[in-house]
Protein backbone atom coordinates (compact mmCIF):
# COMPACT_ATOMS: atom_id res chain seq x y z
CA UNK A 1 0.00 0.00 0.00
CA UNK A 2 1.44 3.43 -0.94
CA UNK A 3 1.16 5.87 1.83
CA UNK A 4 1.72 9.54 0.95
CA UNK A 5 2.23 12.30 3.05
CA UNK A 6 2.64 16.14 3.45
CA UNK A 7 4.23 18.26 6.25
CA UNK A 8 5.08 21.94 6.80
CA UNK A 9 2.31 24.02 6.36
CA UNK A 10 1.43 26.72 8.66
CA UNK A 11 0.64 30.18 8.85
CA UNK A 12 3.28 32.93 7.60
CA UNK A 13 2.68 36.97 6.54
CA UNK A 14 2.65 37.85 3.33
CA UNK A 15 6.44 38.02 1.59
CA UNK A 16 7.22 35.16 3.79
CA UNK A 17 8.25 31.16 2.97
CA UNK A 18 7.63 27.89 3.51
CA UNK A 19 8.66 24.81 2.65
CA UNK A 20 6.27 21.63 2.06
CA UNK A 21 7.70 18.37 2.26
CA UNK A 22 6.13 14.87 1.02
CA UNK A 23 7.18 11.48 2.07
CA UNK A 24 6.21 8.48 0.08
CA UNK A 25 6.20 4.95 1.45
CA UNK A 26 4.99 1.47 -0.18
CA UNK A 27 7.06 1.20 -3.00
CA UNK A 28 9.91 2.73 -4.52
CA UNK A 29 9.98 6.27 -5.01
CA UNK A 30 11.62 7.00 -7.97
CA UNK A 31 8.64 4.90 -9.76
CA UNK A 32 6.76 8.18 -9.23
CA UNK A 33 6.47 11.41 -11.28
CA UNK A 34 4.99 13.81 -8.23
CA UNK A 35 2.73 16.84 -8.15
CA UNK A 36 1.70 19.32 -5.86
CA UNK A 37 -2.03 20.93 -6.18
CA UNK A 38 -3.88 23.03 -4.16
CA UNK A 39 -7.36 23.67 -3.21
CA UNK A 40 -8.80 27.26 -1.68
CA UNK A 41 -12.04 27.63 -0.28
CA UNK A 42 -15.47 27.56 -2.37
CA UNK A 43 -12.99 26.42 -5.27
CA UNK A 44 -11.52 23.63 -7.21
CA UNK A 45 -8.47 21.77 -6.78
CA UNK A 46 -5.70 23.37 -9.20
CA UNK A 47 -2.63 22.57 -10.37
CA UNK A 48 0.92 23.98 -8.85
CA UNK A 49 4.11 21.90 -9.82
CA UNK A 50 5.12 18.59 -11.12
CA UNK A 51 8.36 17.28 -11.62
CA UNK A 52 9.82 14.21 -13.36
CA UNK A 53 10.83 11.11 -11.76
CA UNK A 54 14.50 11.44 -12.22
CA UNK A 55 13.95 15.35 -11.26
CA UNK A 56 15.27 16.53 -14.08
CA UNK A 57 12.05 18.15 -15.67
CA UNK A 58 9.32 20.37 -13.89
CA UNK A 59 6.34 22.32 -14.83
CA UNK A 60 4.71 25.18 -12.65
CA UNK A 61 1.23 26.96 -12.70
CA UNK A 62 1.85 30.23 -14.18
CA UNK A 63 0.42 31.80 -11.02
CA UNK A 64 3.25 30.69 -9.09
CA UNK A 65 6.31 30.37 -11.62
CA UNK A 66 9.21 32.12 -9.93
CA UNK A 67 8.12 31.98 -6.66
CA UNK A 68 8.01 28.24 -5.97
CA UNK A 69 10.37 25.62 -6.62
CA UNK A 70 9.75 21.89 -6.86
CA UNK A 71 12.54 19.50 -6.18
CA UNK A 72 13.28 15.62 -4.79
CA UNK A 73 15.08 13.83 -3.15
CA UNK A 74 14.79 10.29 -4.25
CA UNK A 75 17.41 8.80 -1.71
CA UNK A 76 14.33 9.95 0.83
CA UNK A 77 11.66 9.38 -0.93
CA UNK A 78 10.83 13.00 -0.40
CA UNK A 79 9.49 15.89 -2.94
CA UNK A 80 9.58 19.34 -1.77
CA UNK A 81 7.79 22.33 -2.40
CA UNK A 82 10.08 25.27 -1.89
CA UNK A 83 7.75 28.94 -1.43
CA UNK A 84 8.47 31.91 -1.52
CA UNK A 85 7.39 35.32 -1.32
CA UNK A 86 4.20 34.46 -0.46
CA UNK A 87 0.76 36.17 -1.29
CA UNK A 88 -2.55 35.50 0.43
CA UNK A 89 -4.09 34.17 -2.70
CA UNK A 90 -1.68 31.17 -1.98
CA UNK A 91 -4.02 29.93 1.01
CA UNK A 92 -5.13 26.88 0.31
CA UNK A 93 -4.92 23.31 1.45
CA UNK A 94 -1.51 21.43 -0.59
CA UNK A 95 -2.11 18.19 -1.95
CA UNK A 96 0.76 15.69 -3.03
CA UNK A 97 0.26 13.79 -5.47
CA UNK A 98 2.18 10.45 -6.94
CA UNK A 99 1.89 9.41 -10.59
CA UNK A 100 2.97 5.77 -11.36
CA UNK A 101 4.53 3.70 -14.27
CA UNK A 102 5.13 7.38 -16.21
CA UNK A 103 8.39 9.18 -16.41
CA UNK A 104 6.51 12.94 -16.38
CA UNK A 105 3.78 14.17 -14.43
CA UNK A 106 1.04 15.91 -15.16
CA UNK A 107 -1.11 18.98 -14.99
CA UNK A 108 -4.51 17.66 -14.79
CA UNK A 109 -5.46 15.99 -11.18
CA UNK A 110 -6.76 12.77 -12.56
CA UNK A 111 -3.59 11.46 -13.96
CA UNK A 112 -2.45 10.86 -10.24
CA UNK A 113 -2.75 7.56 -8.84
CA UNK A 114 -2.29 8.41 -4.83
CA UNK A 115 -2.84 11.36 -2.51
CA UNK A 116 -2.01 12.72 0.65
CA UNK A 117 -4.43 14.02 2.93
CA UNK A 118 -3.15 17.51 2.56
CA UNK A 119 -1.40 20.55 4.49
CA UNK A 120 -3.14 24.06 5.07
CA UNK A 121 -0.76 27.11 3.98
CA UNK A 122 -2.37 30.51 5.28
CA UNK A 123 -0.75 33.60 4.30
CA UNK A 124 -1.92 36.73 6.60
CA UNK A 125 -2.20 39.99 4.23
Amino acid sequence: QVQVVESGGGLVQAGGSLRLSCTVSGRAFDRYAMGWFRQAPGKEREFVATISRTGSSTNYAHSVKGRFTISRDNAKSTVYLQMNSLKPEDTAVYYCAARGTVLNGARSQYEYDFWGQGTQVSVSS
